[in-house]
Parts: C-alpha cells; sequence; structure tokens
C-alpha cells in the first residue's frame, strides 16, 4: 500500500452563519430588561457607541440671585444660640439610604424558634433537627422514618470515630417517630405529615374535631372521600348523602400544603415589550422602549476614525473593528424594532374580535402564517414572540398568548383551541350543580355553537382545565 499527499479541488455549497447573525437571533430574542442590560455593556466597551439624549432648551440660571439665596448670617445665627427659626434637618443634608427587603424566615426557621423552646433531651433534639432537615418546602416529610434514623446514625458513627470511638446507641425508629409527634404539634398545622390523609388529620386534631363526621370520613373511608362515592359513603354510614357532602365540604377549609404559607415566592415583576391602545376606535402599537438606552454612532469618534492615516497596525483594526459593530448594532436594535412592530400589527389585525369581545372570539393563529405575512423566516417570528409581553385593554398578556391550534367549525371557518376552552369554562360554570354537564353533553353544546369537536379532545381540555368529571363535580 502506497501512502502520498495530493491536492483535490470540490465545488458545493455550505451554510454558514456568521457571529453578528447570531448577535442579531439574540437581540430578537431579548426581553426588554435583557436588552437594556444588554445595551448599556455595549455603551461600556465600544467608544464609538453613545447616548442620544433629547435635546432640551435649559434655562439660563441667575446665578446673583441664587448665590444671595444661600448665603447664610453666621454672625446672626452665633448670636441667637444657633436658633436659625427653623428645623434642623432644613439646614443639614439628610443621607438617604436604598430601601432593601427584609430578611426571609422560611420554614425550617420557623420550626427551629419553635423547637428551641421546648424542653428535649439533646438525643431527641438531635432527631427533631434531623426530621425538620427532610421537611420539604410544602410541610411535608420527603423521607421514610428508616431512612432518617440511618442519616442520623451515620452522623454518630462519624463523630464517635473522630472523637475516639464514644458509645453512643444507634437511634431507632420507634425514636423518631416519637420525634415526628413532636413536629407534628408544632405550627403551622399539618406539619410533617407523610401523605394528604395524615395532613388532613393533624389539622383536624388541631382544631379539635376528632369526634365530627369530617375526621371519620378522613380516617375512616378516605379512598370514597377523594373519589366522591357520596351514596356508597352514606350506606356505609347511614345518613343522607347530602349529610356527608356537608360534611366533606368542611375539608375546603384546610390548607394541602400547610409548609407553603413560609415559602420565599420570589415577585416576578413583567415589563411589556409593547403597549396596544385604543384610540378614536382604534388600535394603536407602541413600543415601550422609553428605558432603553438610545444609541448612536459618536459624531467625535467617527471624525477621528475618518483620518486613517495616523493609525496602522493593531490600532487600525481596533478602530475599524469598533465602528463596524457600533453601526451594526444601531441597524439591530432598528430592525428589531421594526419586526416587533410588524408581528404586533399583524396579531392586532387578526385577533381584533379578541380585543372588541374577549377571549372566547380569539381566532386560530400559528407562527408560519405570520412569517408568510410578514416575510420572515418562521424561527424568527419564534424569537420575536419569546418571552415577550404586550400591554392591552384585555390586560398584560404574553405574545404566545395569541397563537394557538385550530378546530373546524360548520360554517367552515376554524376555531381557536384557546377559544374552545373558555367554552368549555363558561359551560361548566354556568351547569346545574345536581346535573353536571358530561364530556358527551359539553360535545353536543359546543356542536350545537357550530364547533366540531371530538369528546377526548373535550376530556383532554377539561382536564388542562383543573375542572373534574361530571360524576365528582355533582351535588347532591
Amino acid at each position: 500500500m502506497k501512502t502520498s499527499l495530493q491536492q483535490t479541488g470540490q465545488l458545493r455549497q455550505e451554510l454558514r452563519m456568521n457571529p453578528r447573525l447570531y448577535q442579531a437571533m439574540d437581540l430578537l430574542y431579548m426581553p426588554l430588561l435583557d436588552l437594556q442590560q444588554h445595551l448599556k455593556g455595549e455603551l461600556e466597551v465600544n467608544p464609538f457607541l453613545e447616548l442620544a439624549e433629547p435635546e432640551v432648551d435649559e434655562p439660563v440660571e441667575n446665578t446673583e440671585q441664587e448665590t444671595e439665596q444661600d448665603e447664610t448670617d453666621w454672625e446672626e445665627i452665633l448670636l441667637d444660640g444657633f436658633s436659625v427659626g427653623g428645623a434642623r434637618e432644613q439646614y443639614e443634608e439628610r443621607e438617604y439610604f436604598e430601601p432593601v427587603a427584609v430578611e426571609h424566615k422560611d420554614l425550617s426557621d420557623h420550626v427551629a424558634g419553635q423547637l428551641q423552646l421546648l424542653d428535649l433531651s439533646p438525643r431527641v433534639a438531635f432527631l427533631c433537627v434531623e426530621l425538620v432537615g427532610s421537611i420539604g418546602d410544602d410541610g411535608y416529610l420527603q423521607a421514610t422514618l428508616q431512612e432518617v434514623v440511618d442519616g442520623a446514625n451515620g452522623l454518630i458513627e462519624a463523630a464517635d470515630r473522630k472523637e475516639g470511638g464514644l458509645a453512643t446507641d444507634p437511634f431507632t425508629c420507634e425514636e423518631a417517630e416519637q420525634a415526628l409527634r413532636i413536629i407534628q404539634h408544632l405550627d403551622p398545622p399539618g406539619l410533617g405529615a407523610r401523605n394528604l390523609r395524615e395532613c388532613l388529620l393533624l389539622q383536624l386534631e388541631d382544631l379539635g374535631d376528632r369526634e365530627t363526621l369530617t375526621y371519620r370520613l378522613v380516617e375512616e373511608a378516605f379512598d370514597d372521600l377523594i373519589a366522591h362515592r357520596w351514596n356508597d359513603l352514606a350506606r356505609r354510614y347511614e345518613l343522607d348523602p347530602k349529610t356527608v357532602q356537608g360534611a366533606a365540604d368542611e375539608l375546603g377549609k384546610l390548607d394541602p400544603k400547610p409548609g407553603l404559607r413560609f415559602a420565599r415566592l420570589d415577585q416576578q415583576y413583567v415589563i411589556p415589550d409593547l403597549v396596544v391602545d385604543k384610540v378614536d376606535g382604534e388600535y394603536r402599537i407602541y413600543l415601550n422602549d422609553g428605558g432603553m438606552p438610545r444609541l448612536r454612532i459618536s459624531p467625535v469618534y467617527r471624525q477621528i476614525a475618518g483620518d486613517k492615516k495616523q493609525f496602522v497596525g493593531a490600532n487600525r483594526d481596533f478602530i475599524t473593528e469598533k465602528l463596524n459593530s457600533a453601526t451594526w448594532l444601531v441597524q439591530a436594535i432598528e430592525q428589531r424594532r421594526q419586526t416587533m412592530l410588524k408581528v404586533m400589527h399583524f396579531i392586532v389585525d387578526r385577533q381584533r374580535e379578541f380585543f372588541e369581545k374577549g377571549i372566547e372570539h380569539i381566532r386560530p393563529l400559528t407562527l408560519r402564517e405570520v412569517a408568510d405575512v410578514v416575510e420572515m423566516h418562521e424561527s424568527t417570528i419564534s424569537r420575536v414572540t419569546s418571552q415577550k409581553f404586550v400591554q392591552t385593554p384585555r390586560g398584560v398578556l404574553p405574545l404566545k398568548f395569541f397563537f394557538s391550534s385550530s378546530l373546524g367549525t360548520t360554517s367552515g371557518e376554524d376555531a381557536s383551541s384557546r377559544a374552545v376552552k373558555a367554552h368549555i369554562q363558561k359551560l361548566v360554570a354556568q351547569e346545574n350543580a345536581s346535573k353536571p354537564l358530561t364530556d358527551a353533553a359539553i360535545v353536543d353544546a359546543l356542536r350545537r355553537r357550530g364547533i366540531q369537536i371530538a369528546r377526548r379532545t373535550v376530556a383532554k381540555y377539561r382536564d388542562q382545565l383543573g375542572v373534574l368529571p361530571a360524576r365528582m363535580r355533582k351535588r347532591v
């Protein structure tokens, strides 16, 4: 076999994306706050960029008059015993402190504070701390007692080896069960439960309702209770079904996840990228970019860069790169603005009935339809509408809200799946509680409104809306 080096020519087509195209796509994807931070960063690293400040005629300052007013007669103040005829704050500059969020007390801190008030032996206190570490944010015990005991024994064995093999009896599941009962009597009621049934029982015990029918239903017939088998429960306890259902309704006053009241829920503020207002019967669309830096090419640096004779080598390359980058960024920002406005104009035109009449009249819309009209690629429209919000007369909505699949109607026009869900929700809200609508009845009701839909699709939409089946919605 003979090896050799050879050169061959080959002609082929390739699609390659330059870095600027990647940056342009990133700019389209960025929400308003991220874009503001990105532009501020570009201002710091590119000398050719500067803020385009609005030109405002500043009033001429009367320095002589202000000087006379600012002068203080210190001799009079001294003779007056430092009484200047006003409050001290008028003559001293007060320090301003930025308000900050206070420390949040989570569930483990809340429980630990209660344990410190109890007179517990070191052994029991150690087990209680281990159990608290295994309680999730919802207040439920996330590990089995055996796992907690194994973890506690492992820590004890490691400490014994480190301290020279001190004799320490291992923990048992019985001790863990006793420690758990201590925790379950702390606040909030239902803390440390291992399942929903135990959580409800703990809360009923805390209310002193152990002798009630509600407690017996949870303790003795929990499976039938959650399945809403009112007639079976009524026969079992020889009661009226309405009485059983009334006792079950008391469970609605309890908290199925008691620990969440101490969970830190970070507030996420949404700043809309677009604004839709109705002015004189017409919908006007604006970009909500008032707080975004307005960039322009610095005329001073552009003039300096124009004299290329004074720059050579790396300096010339740096000037050329930064100038081209600044020019491209300004153009990309303007292109982003125009693209977003163009997409939103089409959405408003397409969804005018939604803005006028509500969600039941929203029309089906896909990314491809928008891409074909605005003459852009479907992926570009996806980036424009991702993580963007619009302020409308119907509230602040994500742009993705206006896109949904379609279902056929008898009139030949397509209906939006979002509108169909709104119809289903309205039908359930208006139904007779003693005779709730089945999925088949909902199909018939929608067909009378001209919407062709299968029963399994109704069941799927009902589950997505969190609506129970008809049998479990029935009131006796």
